[in-house]
């Protein structure tokens, strides 16, 4: 565009754009914002959407432990047993519970399809000629063991076995018979008993025991012991017979648990006795127990797998579970009935243990069956199966298939099972449970252990009291260093410094947690167990030293101070640090030996306070270290970033700078200090490598500076690599997950709000 100066008139170059120009340039910068709108837009859309997923698939991994058990009557049929059948003593389910085991009074036992009925084998157990059975008993479900008693006093141990071949790719299962003690029959005590009513045996620590009860209520024990000769191969079998005192009521039922330190009786009134047998030449009583109160019977009663609980079926139709639990006054095991469980309609005929859970199921006389669960205190299901009472049911290994038998010989039914995670309920999660070995109900986190009947311990408590403690000690130690730092760097220390300070300490957070993990648990951990006045000394020495050396610098004369420039009277502390710090280090075994007789961690373990070396101290100490930067950075901003008119203004008042910090620059700052405190415990609370690498992960519940933790965080970190997919474990461990993140999330979501009123009440500032 050109034009005519007034002047000379000669053209010239107008510096406005032409309206063409105007145009694109609208166009760009109405591209440009729209970009910068949506783009903006959809990325804090797409965050959004990205924790909403996070969320979704915690909650998925997690949900199907909220499913509901379900226990559905697959199908029935009639078995042609054998025909000599007189009753049906037992039911088992091989282990993929294809195929079913019928032992009959007879002594045969008939092998069957679990899914139609139909007989694949008839194996006769080998009883003496001449003699009937008359006797029946069985270990554990997982062990497979079982006992005949003959009519001549004599029995017989065996086994069931299922040999597994393929052929052409098609698995083929074929149950076979085993006898561990030799297929001969054999005698308990001096003389062989014919009026055996209760038989049992078990596969123990120490061998095998054979045991048996009478009528008249003798009880006759032995311990057989196999020895493999490496040379030969010859299998050398030692036995010893042991004999307890009599109970003088007849014995209805034998039940010894895996350890063999315990045999416990039943006898016709429904009272226990507890026998000790760990002396098996001087076995003792140590006490006797009403099961049921003189209202009821015992009409059942079986150990749960790993046998140390004892399932008690009534008269009444009450199901209780008892196990032993140590007294304090005397030291002796005692059984204490724990908890009790849905009433049946009719008496309870029948307990069927899982293999390899805390589960079992209940049969009553009115045809009803109950599935319950010990450890979560639940009854799972409870329905009615068939018109007559049950008089047996076997449960599948793998807990999803059970076989049910009334009081019809013949009729069989068949139960499907859903019943994946039993051990998950509210209460279990999230409430003290009395668990198998302990002294009272507790909070425990215990997923795994080498034995294969270990009761699993998925209580959360410990796992988030654990994540607060870490969060908590790491914020004492950071809070106030990184707070009072940032005020004291972005409005009293000089620019130059400033300059220096705030970006070696927002370095500090470059550093990767794992080292300092590392460090903590390597280097740090042992120096402060073996230096511990150390801390004593230094929380004291530190304060002092800088309060002195302040009040000292502000005694000195006005020449001497102008010396320094205003906003470096901070560098003249590091040397006072420094001798501090070389002070607190040299004094310390002087203070262990005049005060700590020598050791203070000794002397710890004296007054009774726990100590362990890698501890919530040495954790909020190195998570300490590195949540400060965050909350310095945040906080050392917000403070620099306060107006300066309102600062100016307030000092032109006549108030000094300390009193514009406190009266102004706080209140201003306020909003963002709280964000970068929330931020920082957001931080600590999912902090892994450090709790993982010095806690020394015990997933305890308290609040001990000296003693360790396990956070939900480190839980999952180390927990999910080991767990089988799909498993209960893996479901809790993802709905710790999910815990961790609502936590988080609901702290932020309030710290926001907080942070948003803040900001509303000082705008006006």
């Amino acid at each position: 565009m050109s034009a005519t100066t007034p002047e000379d008139g000669l053209p010239y170059e107008s510096p406005l754009p032409t309206s063409e120009r105007r145009q694109k340039l609208r166009r760009k910068r109405a591209f440009r914002d729209g970009f910068s709108r949506y783009g903006v837009g959809s990325s804090g859309i797409g965050v959004i959407i990205a924790l909403a997923l996070i969320f979704v698939y915690l909650f998925y991994e997690a949900f199907p432990l909220l499913k509901p058990v379900n226990v559905a009557m697959e199908t029935e049929f009639s078995v042609p047993w054998d025909t000599d059948q007189t009753s049906t003593l037992h039911l088992t389910l091989d282990r993929y519970e294809k195929i079913g085991a019928h032992f009959s009074g007879t002594g045969v036992i008939t092998f069957f399809e679990a899914g139609s009925g139909a007989v694949r084998s008839r194996v006769p157990v080998p009883v003496p000629e001449g003699e009937r059975v008359t006797a029946f008993g069985s270990g554990e479900s997982r062990d497979r063991l079982y006992v005949y008693g003959f009519s001549d006093g004599s029995m017989l141990p065996l086994e069931v076995e299922y040999t597994q071949s393929f052929v052409r790719g098609v698995r083929q299962i074929e149950p076979e018979l085993g006898f561990p003690l030799g297929e001969e029959p054999i005698s308990l005590g001096d003389r062989g008993i014919a009026d055996y009513s209760a038989l049992t045996v078990v596969d123990g620590r120490g061998g095998y025991i054979v045991a048996g009860g009478t009528e008249a209520g003798e009880i006759t024990m032995a311990l057989f012991t196999t020895r493999t000769n490496l040379m030969t191969g010859a299998v050398e079998k030692q036995r010893r017979d042991f004999r307890l005192p009599d109970l003088g009521h007849p014995v209805r039922q034998i039940l010894v648990n895996d350890s063999l330190r315990n045999l416990f009786v039943v006898d016709d009134r429904g009272r226990l006795f507890n026998f000790d047998i760990v002396d098996r030449n001087n076995p003792f009583l140590i006490e006797e127990v009403d099961l049921t109160g003189p209202d009821a019977r015992v009409t059942a009663a079986e150990l749960l797998v790993g046998s140390r609980s004892l399932i008690v079926g009534g008269s009444d139709g009450s199901v209780r579970q008892w196990f032993l639990v140590r007294d304090e006054e005397t030291g002796e095991p005692r059984m204490t009935p724990i908890r009790s469980f849905r009433r049946h309609a009719g008496a309870v005929t029948v307990i069927e243990p899982e293999y390899l859970r805390k589960g079992f199921m209940t049969g009553d006389a009115e045809g009803n069956v109950g599935l319950h669960y010990a450890t979560s205190h639940a009854t799972l299901a409870m329905q009615q199966v068939t018109e007559s009472a049950i008089v047996r049911i076997a449960m599948g290994p793998n807990n999803g298939r059970a076989l049910v038998t009334g009081e019809a010989s013949d009729e069989m039914r068949v139960l499907t099972i859903d019943n994946p995670h039993p051990q998950t309920s509210i209460s279990a999660l999230w409430g003290p449970v009395w668990y198998e070995g302990r002294g009272e109900p507790a909070f425990v986190w215990q997923s795994s252990s080498a034995d294969d009947a270990f009761e699993a311990k998925y209580s959360l408590i410990p796992l988030s009291v654990g994540t607060l403690k870490a969060a908590v000690f790491a914020m004492l130690l950071a809070m106030p260093l990184a707070i009072m730092g940032a005020i004291y760097t972005a409005y009293f220390m000089a620019p130059a410094i400033r300059r220096v300070v705030k970006p070696s300490i927002e370095l500090m957070e470059a550093l990767p947690t794992v080292i300092l993990g590392f460090l903590a648990g390597i280097w740090l951990a042992p120096y402060i167990e073996n230096n511990l006045p150390i801390l004593l000394t230094g929380l004291i020495a530190f304060p002092l030293f800088i309060l002195v050396a302040a009040f000292l610098w502000s005694r000195l004369p006005h020449s001497v101070r102008e010396l320094v420039p205003g906003g470096w009277e901070a560098a003249l502390l590091i040397p006072v640090v420094i001798a501090t710090g070389w002070l607190v280090v040299a004094t310390s075994p002087l203070i262990e030996v005049w005060f700590f007789d020598g050791s203070m961690r000794q002397w710890f373990t004296d007054v009774g306070i726990p100590y362990d070396q890698r501890n919530a101290l040495i954790v909020g100490m190195a998570m300490g270290f590195a949540v400060i930067p965050t909350i310095f950075s945040i906080a050392e901003d917000a403070v620099f970033n306060v107006p300066r008119h309102l600062t100016n203004g307030s000092l032109a008042l006549g108030a000094t700078p300390w009193q514009t910090m406190m009266g102004v620059v706080l209140l201003t700052a306020s909003p963002g200090i709280f964000s970068a405190i929330m931020i920082g415990f957001g931080r600590a609370v999912g902090e892994t490598m450090i709790v993982l690498m010095a806690s020394g992960n015990s997933p305890v519940v308290n609040f001990n500076l000296f003693e360790g933790m396990r956070t939900l965080a480190a839980n999952v970190a180390v927990e999910l690599p080991e767990t089988a997919v799909g498993s209960t474990h893996f479901r809790v461990l993802f709905l710790s997950a999910l815990v961790l993140l609502v936590f988080t999330f609901v702290l932020n979501t309030a710290a926001e709000i907080v942070r948003q009123r803040l900001r509303k009440r000082y705008a006006s500032l």
